[in-house]
């Protein structure tokens, strides 16, 4: 990875910086609605970003990742949602997406947190210890897609709600 890559909470300086950031890193990507900008928006609008890191090149913000909290059907509290996370395409592949994801799991962690879930791709988010695991789902996603990280060991049992901000598309407030 460049090693001047510096890792950050986000400040208000950047938050139009990380949706031109989110649009240039999903703009080819077919698996996307490109709603992620929209997505990040509201969840900072709804403050539920717990954790929102960036990474610094040479004083440039080049990627983002967002943490938010997520409802489990059978009460377990203290889970969160990772996502979205972007690279811009000139940074990608050189292992910033992967220090944002460690950065903001390590913060969860101090937090307190149980664990993080996700929607991506199995065969890069397993390099983290997320896995699909039975009797935890997220409706209407295909179940290998849906991952989890328990901190404790332990996973809840049910589904799961990400926070309504995940439902905006850019037209609505």
């Amino acid at each position: 990875m460049n090693s001047n890559i510096i890792i950050r909470a986000e400040t208000d300086a950047d938050v139009h910086t990380i949706a031109e950031v989110t649009v240039s890193a999903f703009e080819t990507l077919e698996i996307s609605n490109h709603t992620e900008q929209f997505i990040i928006a509201a969840l900072r609008a709804a403050n539920a970003l717990t954790v929102s890191l960036v990474a610094e090149s040479d004083g440039r913000v080049v990627g983002h990742v967002a943490f938010s909290p997520v409802v489990i059907s059978d009460g377990t509290p203290d889970w969160y949602a990772l996502g979205p996370i972007s690279v811009l395409p000139a940074y990608q592949r050189q292992g910033i997406g992967k220090t944002l994801i460690k950065g903001g799991l390590s913060r969860l962690k101090r937090l307190d947190a149980k664990g993080c879930c996700l929607v991506g791709h199995p065969g890069y988010y397993c390099k983290f210890g997320f896995e699909n695991i039975d009797g935890f789902v997220h409706e209407g996603v295909p179940r290998e897609v849906f991952q989890a990280l328990s901190f404790d060991g332990r996973f809840p049992q049910g589904t799961v709600t990400f926070h309504d901000a995940y439902k905006a598309d850019g037209r609505n407030g």
